[in-house]
């Protein structure tokens, strides 16, 4: 099967160039002077458009485990919503409970995801639990390409690890060249705050924001950074939303220590004004870190032009508002935290382009190549070059859209983007070669989609 996309502008890290691409089979064959290929099974018009690698969420939550219901999203619903959206290749999170190991959870995953996904996959594991067992078994799920951890500063008592406990698996992380990524947020004093707010009457959406300050995400960060100085390891910190962690960030990467960070759409668009919106509204907007007041935004989106910011990822979590996000009326601290994103990545940082924040060039780098690279799968994914996956995105840059939940495809009530007026929308979509999204709908199908084997991160010094 050859297929042909032509007369588009295809984009990378770079720029922009016009430029025809030819797929055979589940691979790119050429990227050409326009016109060079003539014919092929399939021929795709993309004038006018622009042609992109497939984007790469690399911080998803399907079917996970929290509060005492689970995220509503199933690994088939999630990523066929991905794939509406122009992300070809998630990463999700294995969650291990207290008091087991890590191949459990990783085959546990494995039955949740495998023949499930419409795209592809691969799989971060949480070390919720160190001790020697779990540190040995650290180097077995690099061998079974699981190359990242993540760890919790937050939620004592659940994913939470002691500073000794981080050492330890940094410690291991320096041996085995694996990532450790971070939640960064004070707990304790985080617990502390929240149970005198609950003390005092204050039970409303707001108030997780409010007892989640910007200070305490800037203290973890930088608490984070020193453990992997003293260690050696590399560091990658999840869902930054605070100046305040921001700048740890840039100092730390400023003397060259391999420390990288994500943040997500949300904390670009939205604030804690949305948290705290009348009635039970603000509980949509129930995430962890907090959606944080506006003025943050600024310099969040300076820190993607600087590359301080690394990557784009959502942190999709979708819980409904009926009958989950309801489990919080009147005390915050059950609401369940996460928010529905997963389909409106691409979407919102290309409006990001439209409002001259970031370059063409960044937009592809922060959704697509720089996840390849960070997380060990480039140059199979996160580039349109011969011999790639055939993960590619035609996009109409002119395009107008409205975000409703009446429109979305993620298995989730409420949309967190509303009645957002968008410029730019997906109008085709390949998966290994396979066409998944086109203007008459979607074709794809759970099982399309393969675990991704995953090699070490490859921007260490």
């Amino acid at each position: 099967m050859r297929t042909l996309i032509k007369g588009g502008t295809v984009l990378s890290t770079t720029g922009a160039s016009r430029a025809d691409v030819l797929v055979e089979g589940e691979t790119i064959a050429a990227v050409a002077a326009p016109g060079l290929f003539e014919t092929a099974d399939e021929v795709i018009d993309a004038t006018g458009k622009y042609v992109l690698p497939g984007g790469i969420d690399a911080h998803t939550h399907m079917e996970m485990p929290f509060g005492g219901t689970f995220s509503h999203d199933t690994f088939e619903t999630g990523t066929t919503a991905a794939a509406w959206g122009g992300t070809t290749t998630i990463i999700d999170f294995a969650v291990q409970p207290k008091g087991s190991t890590l191949q459990p959870t990783l085959d546990k995953w494995h039955e949740k995801a495998d023949g499930n996904c419409a795209v592809d996959y691969g799989f971060h594991v949480i070390l919720s639990d160190v001790n020697d067992t779990t540190l040995k078994e650290m180097q077995a799920c690099i061998d079974a390409g699981v190359s990242s951890f993540k760890m919790f500063m937050a939620y004592p008592g659940v994913f939470y690890s002691t500073d000794g406990e981080i050492l330890r698996a940094m410690q291991q992380a320096r041996q085995t060249g694996a990532t450790i990524m971070m939640h960064a947020e004070n707990g304790i004093a985080i617990d502390e705050l929240v149970a005198q707010a609950l003390a005092e009457g204050k039970g409303d959406p707001v108030q997780h924001g409010l007892t989640r300050p910007p200070e305490l995400e800037g203290e973890a960060t930088s608490r984070a950074i020193r453990l992997a100085q003293v260690t050696g390891a590399p560091l990658y910190i999840v869902h930054l939303s605070a100046s305040q962690a921001l700048a740890a960030v840039a100092e730390a990467r400023n003397t060259g220590q391999n420390v990288f960070a994500e943040t997500c759409p949300q904390y670009l668009y939205l604030s804690i004004e949305d948290l705290a919106k009348p009635g039970f509204e603000g509980a949509k907007y129930v995430a962890s870190p907090p959606l944080r007041e506006k003025w943050h935004q600024g310099d969040l989106w300076r820190g993607l032009r600087t590359n301080d910011l690394s990557v784009v990822s959502t942190d999709h979590c979708p819980f409904c508002f009926k009958d989950q996000k309801e489990l919080g009326r009147g005390d915050f601290s059950k609401i369940p935290n996460g928010m529905p994103g997963v389909e409106h990545r691409m979407d919102l940082l290309h409006q990001g382009v439209v409002a001259g924040e970031i370059s063409l060039g960044r937009w592809v780098e922060a959704c697509s190549t720089t996840p390849a690279r960070m997380f060990g799968l480039y140059p199979r994914k996160g580039v349109i070059a011969p011999g790639s996956d055939a993960d590619i995105v035609v996009y109409d840059p002119a395009a107008k859209q409205t975000l409703s939940a009446e429109t979305h495809h993620m298995n989730v009530d409420y949309s967190a983007y509303e009645g957002f007026e968008i410029t730019g929308k997906v109008e085709t979509v390949l998966s290994r070669g396979r066409v998944i999204v086109s203007p008459s709908g979607f074709s794809g199908s759970a099982g399309h989609g393969k675990f991704l084997s995953r090699d070490l991160c490859q921007y260490l010094n």
